[in-house]
């Protein structure tokens, strides 16, 4: 856990396996914007792969939510070639043998916090880059 977001106070958790239709399963609002990251659960000690966000702030200084929030973003945001993480989540759990994911979001910009989650994003990633040495493994680039 990263001390950094215990700040936001509208979040939550859900899993996801094989088995699961990611629609279904995730939690996230389908109004707001902010910051998600993916653990592997395979192992004994679970792995953060994956730290994303949605949402952009407008030069007027107002957020601009993807139309289905959070939520959209990470059932129907692409990944792997460009396939919705629906399918690519699957997919990509398949090949590399994982048997569960743990998904964690957080609504970082809202009537009460203002915080940019593209800057949350990077500000998570470097601390992860500063430990690691490397981006989480389903991170292309930032």
């Amino acid at each position: 856990m990263f001390k950094e977001l215990t700040k936001y106070k509208n979040t939550n958790n859900f899993e996801f396996s094989l088995s699961d239709d990611l629609a279904i399963a995730c939690n996230a609002p389908k109004e707001g914007s902010g910051v998600y990251l993916v653990y592997d659960v395979t192992a004994e000690e679970k792995e953060l792969i994956f730290i994303g966000s949605t949402g952009t702030i407008q030069n007027n200084g107002e957020i601009k939510h993807r139309e289905g929030g959070i939520y959209d973003r990470m059932v129907n945001g692409q990944q792997f070639g460009k396939l919705p993480r629906h399918k690519a989540w699957h997919f990509q759990m398949k090949i590399e043998k994982i048997e569960g994911l743990e998904i964690y979001w957080y609504e970082t910009f809202n009537a009460k916090t203002k915080h940019i989650p593209t800057y949350v994003e990077g500000l998570i990633l470097q601390k992860y880059l500063d430990e690691h040495g490397r981006l989480p493994r389903w991170n292309v680039a930032f």
